[in-house]
């Protein structure tokens, strides 16, 4: 068949054009299509290194996931990595090609045209239909110039655009009308259809807004999507914290308490998805030292400017919890970033984060580290150290490596490597990683997605329960792949009842011989 695309706009930032992308991406392999995802310009600091060791941003990767697909650095071919207020990491096909600001970027950004057409135009070879996200909104008319990953990208790739709109914050209509009022004749045509997502209560209720406004607007409302409760799936940036209150369903029944600190440049928070899914432990993301309590487990995570967040810790007084928490038999994880400030110095002698020459670390472990002008980015494989919790686990942990930093093992008597890393980007490597109490309580590493490791993660709550004189249960839950892949599977059954599919299909200009593209109400899920 011939290459089709469509695309995904929205009214705002974190409306649900990514979980919408990811819904139509599993409900097109579902109707036998081969599928991918794309964003041309994605701003998010939840990154994943892809099998040729390439960093792309992790919603693209999930969307890839339910697409049933390899994630490939093409589906995101440009990543900015925000390092502060005012500047970002700029990746392009992986890479990364400098830090800049703003005012540089944009001016450079020219340049970055023909990247995302090559990239998109090997996508057109691979793929029968392209799922496009687009950015924030496409009536930022400030940005409008030169714009490559709204209306420019859909006029790049001849894409028919839906436009998502969330409900749930109020002033929907609003939102959809001023939108398109801003948008040039040409752009308004190429919009075919709206969205409302994250829609609670009765939609015979909307049936009269809704009409007034496909006659308002001139364009049809392809579907009103209810808001999805606790979905598996990853998210794009931390802006999806601000209302993340923990896994407290059934809290009497959890006996394990998992602190995450909320870093200001909080990095890969989907490093933790796992452990929240958990039915005996409440994670939760806390950024004040009087929030914190006396917890179970500590985690210190992934940040893009360790320096600065190290000193939000100091600033906070969450600095000297964790040193307290950390000799009253808390147990304190450091992953990346957070293993960096578990150190006793870190180093940035080319200021690749900051301006500080050094700044002292938490002091938990005999480490040094340095910042280095190269990133390192690869997939890995690697054997868990015979210590507590851990001794015997048979399967080798698998994640990834996203650091600049280079780290100094200076040894101790109670201090070992927590992992030696036995594959690295496919090929066969012996390198120590990371640190570990003898103990077990004190651990940290440069591995992402520890956590989505079933053994590993299994073990390290059976670990926890035993302190506490809790029973443990099964060893092995093999959670977090199933709860993953079954939260794609919902979440396209979900989509699928609450939009037309018919219409997206017509859109698309093709047909479906799927037998389950049914005939809809837009007022009440069927």
């Amino acid at each position: 068949m011939q290459n089709k695309s469509i695309m995904i706009q929205g009214t705002g930032s974190h409306v649900g054009k990514s979980i919408l992308v990811c819904a139509l991406c599993r409900i097109l392999k579902e109707d036998g299509f081969n599928v991918a995802p794309f964003k041309a310009q994605n701003m998010a600091l939840n990154s994943f290194v892809t099998r040729d060791g390439k960093e792309m941003g992790r919603a693209q990767v999930a969307q890839a996931e339910a697409a049933g697909t390899e994630p490939m650095v093409e589906m995101n071919p440009i990543l900015l990595k925000p390092t502060g207020d005012c500047g970002s990491q700029v990746v392009v096909m992986g890479k990364p090609v400098g830090n800049m600001t703003a005012k540089e970027y944009y001016q450079k950004k020219g340049v970055f045209v023909s990247v995302i057409q090559d990239a998109y135009a090997e996508l057109q070879r691979q793929f029968d239909i392209i799922v496009i996200e687009g950015a924030g909104s496409p009536a930022e008319i400030n940005l409008k110039d030169g714009d490559i990953v709204n209306m420019g990208m859909a006029k790049m790739a001849s894409a028919p655009v839906l436009l998502v709109t969330d409900i749930d914050r109020g002033g929907a209509f609003a939102w959809i009308v001023g939108t398109m009022e801003l948008l040039e004749e040409d752009e308004k045509e190429r919009v075919k259809g709206i969205v409302f997502n994250k829609f609670r209560g009765d939609k015979n209720i909307l049936k009269p807004g809704l009409d007034m406004l496909e006659g308002r607007i001139n364009k049809p409302v392809v579907g009103v999507v209810p808001y999805l409760h606790d979905l598996a799936i990853d998210d794009e940036d931390s802006v999806s914290l601000e209302n993340y209150r923990g896994n407290n369903n059934g809290s009497e029944k959890k006996c394990l308490d998992i602190v995450v600190l909320k870093l200001p440049r909080i990095s890969n928070f989907t490093d933790f998805n796992a452990l929240a899914q958990e039915d005996e432990s409440n994670l939760r993301f806390v950024d004040n030292a009087d929030e914190i309590g006396n917890p179970d487990m500590l985690i210190i995570p992934g940040t893009k400017n360790t320096i600065c967040d190290l000193r939000f810790l100091k600033e906070r007084g969450i600095f000297h919890k964790i040193t307290a928490l950390s000799k009253s038999g808390t147990m304190i994880v450091g992953i990346c970033g957070g293993y960096q400030m578990m150190g006793k110095l870190i180093n940035d002698p080319y200021h690749i984060e900051s301006q500080e020459n050094s700044m002292e670390g938490l002091g938990l472990f005999h480490i040094t580290t340095t910042f280095d002008t190269t990133k390192q980015t690869f997939q890995v494989k690697a054997k868990v150290g015979v210590h507590k919790p851990f001794a015997d686990i048979q399967e080798n942990i698998q994640g990834y490596e996203i650091h600049m930093g280079r780290t100094t093992f200076e040894g101790a008597s109670d201090h070992v490597p927590f992992a030696r890393i036995t594959e690295r980007a496919g090929k066969p490597a012996d390198i120590p990683d990371g640190c570990v109490s003898s103990d077990g309580n004190i651990m940290g590493t440069y591995i992402h997605g520890i956590f989505d490791n079933d053994e590993f993660r299994s073990r390290l709550i059976n670990y926890m329960k035993q302190k506490k004189g809790i029973q443990s249960g099964s060893e092995n839950s093999g959670k977090s792949r199933k709860t993953k892949d079954d939260s794609y599977t919902k979440l396209a059954e979900t989509v699928r009842r609450n939009i037309n599919m018919n219409m997206v299909y017509n859109i698309l200009q093709i047909q479906s011989s799927h037998k389950a593209v049914p005939k809809i109400s837009l007022y009440y899920t069927v």
